[in-house]
């Protein structure tokens, strides 16, 4: 990525970039206006165009109106003289990825160009991403994973998804169960019948009942008409038990005469129903260790547990993030309207190192959270969620890790001290530590010791 264009009206500034940029390996082009950069890009494709807001005829608002029009790849910064950061701002939310001010430095320009080159490799490595997508995961009735340990699951979904045998699935919550559930109905010979859903633990117990059996009108105040449950709704079809450890011990005798004889009474009658539903469970509790504690019956238990799935957590298939992320930016992009076309480095190191302890729901809320924040194409690690940097907090890690070594921790904080200096001093290792307030050969030293390189 050395290919620049410079757009500016003033020749002297043109002359300083090109002069300045050269020095540094860049290979330039000039124009003096927005007209003539669109005609010069049309035989240079430059990586980078560094323009001015402030120009005659077509500014560089537009100029970034018209290369976001024609797809153009290039990356624009623009810049803006006191005054007129304003428009530099309304530049970058229309496409521009940055911005440096006037009268600027050399070493500015110089590091906003690095930045740029940091972020077409990202930009890369996200093209490459959705080629590597494409090729190597799965697409599995609405569920995406790459994960071995999701390939046996859903070898094991289309193994039974046409017989009847009721199926319990165990994870934590929000890895996808009810994707699954749906997975199971999709796939087998009930797909073209309803799939009904209820959260067992949602509905207050003295409703609950009547949900799911039906009733006859004047079986209790409120019961004004006839009306049919959940399980001759989902006749012909699946019914879905979500979270069925929550089911209160009186109704789970009745739901064991339901599976066991396929037929259903409503509230307030003498006569039975036939039903012919599939039953699937879903449960975040260990349903074995709460018959041992007389909470959900034993019987029940094995009667629903003839086939069980464990659905992993995500922290348990990390390579399933990456093309999560994916998944959910294409996702919320259709649904808020959005252009957001993929994440900042410093983002995606967050996000891939994070322990998801909310699983994929927490996965999927995260990015659309970010993407309603953002404020460009890139989405920061300023659109995440503090709570996650934090977690991902070098000294925090280590002081919660339990680590009681004062020598290892003070290092901890050292090389984070060390590379905020340098950071903040564009790499000028004197004046760095100056501002740790020690002697650069003791900087000289640490940075050796911690495997710190210049920036």
């Amino acid at each position: 990525m050395r290919r620049v264009l410079v757009v500016d009206d003033e020749e002297n500034i043109r002359l300083v970039l090109s002069t300045l940029l050269g020095k540094h390996g860049y290979e330039v082009k000039t124009a003096a206006s927005g007209e003539e950069a669109l005609e010069v890009i049309g035989t240079f494709d430059p990586d980078v165009v560094l323009t001015d807001v402030r120009m005659p005829k077509l500014g560089g608002l537009d100029l970034v109106d018209r290369l976001t029009q024609a797809g153009s790849l290039a990356t624009v910064i623009v810049m803006s003289a006191y005054g007129s950061v304003d428009l530099a701002l309304e530049a970058m939310k229309r496409g521009a990825y940055d911005y440096v001010g006037k009268p600027f430095k050399p070493d500015e320009i110089v590091l906003a160009l690095r930045k740029a080159e940091e972020r077409e490799v990202l930009r890369r490595e996200n093209r490459a991403l959705r080629t590597q997508m494409t090729e190597q995961y799965t697409e599995f009735s609405d569920i995406v994973s790459k994960s071995p340990k999701m390939a046996t699951i859903f070898r094991t979904i289309d193994k039974v998804a046409d017989y009847k045998t009721t199926v319990l699935i165990t994870g934590e919550s929000g890895v996808g169960k009810e994707l699954v559930a749906r997975a199971l109905h999709a796939r087998g010979v009930r797909k073209n019948g309803p799939f009904v859903a209820i959260n067992c633990g949602a509905i207050p117990e003295n409703l609950l009942e009547s949900e799911l059996f039906g009733h006859r009108k004047g079986a209790f105040t409120d019961a004004h008409a006839d009306r049919r449950g959940l399980f001759e709704e989902a006749s012909g079809g699946t019914l879905f038990l979500d979270e069925i450890g929550e089911l209160p011990l009186s109704l789970q005798v009745k739901l064991l005469r339901v599976l066991q004889e396929e037929v259903v009474r409503r509230l307030g009658d003498t006569k039975d129903v036939k039903v012919d539903v599939r039953i699937v469970a879903a449960t975040h509790r260990d349903l074995a260790e709460e018959a041992k504690a007389g909470r959900f019956r034993e019987d029940l238990y094995y009667r629903i547990n003839v086939l069980s799935l464990i659905i992993p957590p995500l922290r348990e298939r990390r390579e399933d993030v990456p093309i999560l992320l994916e998944h959910f930016m294409v996702k919320q992009n259709a649904k808020l309207g959005t252009d957001v076309r993929g994440f900042s480095s410093e983002a995606k190191k967050v996000l891939l190192e994070y322990g998801w302890p909310g699983n994929v729901r927490e996965l999927e809320n995260t990015v659309e959270r970010a993407m309603v924040l953002a404020e460009g194409p890139i989405l920061g690690d300023n659109e995440l969620p503090e709570r996650m940097k934090a977690a991902l907090d070098p000294v925090r890690q280590k002081l919660e890790s339990g680590e009681l070594s004062i020598k290892k921790t003070v290092a901890t904080v050292e090389a984070i001290l060390i590379r905020r200096a340098l950071e903040k001093t564009k790499g000028n290792r004197t004046r760095a530590a100056e501002v740790l307030e020690i002697s650069h050969r003791a900087l000289l030293y640490k940075m050796k010791d911690y495997n710190i390189r210049d920036l």
